[in-house]
């Protein structure tokens, strides 16, 4: 008789070994190392080599196109943009976020609308039957008898069921809990998620079901479990906002049927996850015109936004001072607080400097730069900037202002809602509304007088 070996996976990489071990050789994880029986000795490589049959291929002219195939709408226009132009058959999308933040309410949302004219499976890993009727009743999802609820976390019985082919649409919440009988580790960890996301891939394929998956996210924010995941699965949306208010906005970080430029904006009220039809408006409508108070026009993937940036500048009591950003990358803070420094002469080196994007978004446009510069400066002299001017331009490291993508969108954006110029690049000055500025120092100088 054989004897079965065993090799020990690191739940965070994958990476194999031939005994245990505290610590991860490969990506420094402490206790990820979790044994795993090879059966009858030889690994599934070693298996494959005798099972293998010769395949016959075609060529890319003998390939027949497949028809069009109808999208399925989700009911908000939005996140229809955001995917391409809704959901389509057999395809398999993931959406991540934080705990709190929304992920169920937006998705029994959309499985209330498309079960309108479709099957839907609403499949929950975490929550029994009666928890999520009361967030359906809560939500008014639960006038249709198209939208079909089972508890389950067997990733065995979940794929036989999108086999059968009964359902349009299937909703898994969470894929970090499900587990597949033949493999002994516990869910959520590397083996089983890699396993069951395939399972259930595979059955999404072969019976043209749309899946959505729920996936956790780490305290770093990326999504928890395997990178294979987001390879595997041909949408990543990522829900991101602050779950106690403000917006929340869901954007495309992967998409194989779309653009990955694309966002929508959700506001939460009693009956659910509402689009925001008027951000910018509703984002400046309790500012106050004081010093460190700069509107910033940005992009949301394809769509302009005007933002209040805030700062706010104090003198240290401590040796070190203290930088601190809501909303914006804290090392790019700091590169513009040392070009700041160094090429306007403005001293923060004993200041605590705090950063705030109002509205609970997180900014990624390189445009911010000349707001959030513009900001610090402002609170830290003591000046503003003219009533009715928005902001928006990169900074370099010699304290010049570069250009950005979307100006005619964002000017657009400003003038609709009666801000009367905007500080830009000089790269833009061919628009009447906009103050050319060439240079950090340039644009304090000429523009900071209030």
């Amino acid at each position: 008789m054989v004897k079965a070996s065993s090799v020990f996976v690191c739940q965070q990489c994958g990476t194999r070994f031939n005994k245990w071990a505290g610590r991860c050789e490969n990506c420094g994880e402490w206790n990820s190392l979790v044994e795993q029986v090879i059966e009858g000795g030889k690994s599934a490589v070693a298996k494959s080599a005798s099972k293998g049959r010769v395949l016959s291929p075609q060529t890319m002219q003998s390939i027949a196109a497949d028809e069009v195939v109808d999208r399925l709408a989700t009911g908000v226009a939005d996140l229809d943009t955001v995917l391409g132009g809704g959901i389509l058959a057999g395809g398999v999308i993931l959406l991540a976020g934080q705990p709190g933040i929304g992920k169920s309410t937006l998705l029994l949302q959309v499985a209330s609308s498309i079960a309108r004219s479709n099957s839907v499976l609403y499949v929950s890993g975490e929550e029994s039957a009666s928890q999520v009727k009361l967030r359906a009743t809560r939500l008014g999802a639960d006038a249709t008898d198209d939208l079909e609820f089972i508890a389950s976390t067997s990733a065995d019985d979940i794929a036989a069921t999108i086999r059968a082919g009964k359902h349009k649409l299937v909703i898994i919440d969470s894929i970090q809990t499900l587990a597949m009988e033949d493999i002994a580790s516990a869910p959520g960890t590397v083996s089983q998620i890699t396993n069951s996301s395939n399972a259930i891939i595979r059955a999404a394929k072969e019976s043209s079901a749309a899946v959505i998956l729920v996936g956790h996210v780490t305290k770093e924010g990326s999504i928890a479990g395997p990178k294979v995941l987001e390879h595997l699965v041909d949408v990543v949306l990522q829900f991101e906002g602050d779950r106690y208010g403000g917006f929340k906005v869901v954007r495309a970080i992967k998409n194989r049927y779309g653009s990955t430029s694309e966002a929508a904006i959700f506001e939460m009220s009693e009956s659910g996850l509402e689009i925001v039809e008027n951000p910018s408006a509703a984002l400046l409508a309790e500012r106050h015109d004081a010093d460190g108070s700069v509107v910033l026009a940005t992009l949301e993937g394809t769509r302009p936004l005007l933002v209040e940036i805030q700062a706010l500048v104090n003198p240290t009591n401590f040796g070190y001072p203290k930088r601190t950003a809501s909303g914006f990358d804290l090392n790019r803070l700091n590169l513009l607080i040392a070009v700041l420094e160094r090429r306007t002469k403005l001293d923060l080196s004993q200041s605590d400097v705090y950063i705030n994007v109002v509205g609970g978004l997180k900014l990624v446009d390189p445009a911010a730069d000349l707001a959030i510069s513009m900001a610090i400066a402002s609170a830290a002299a003591g000046r503003k900037l003219a009533t009715g001017a928005v902001v928006f331009g990169e900074v370099g490291l010699g304290g010049e202002v570069r250009s950005v993508i979307g100006a005619d969108r964002r000017v657009a954006e400003a003038k609709k809602l009666g801000f009367t110029y905007a500080l830009a690049p000089t790269q833009s000055k061919k628009n009447a509304f906009i103050k050319p500025v060439d240079s950090l120092r340039q644009a304090l100088i000429d523009h900071l007088k209030q």
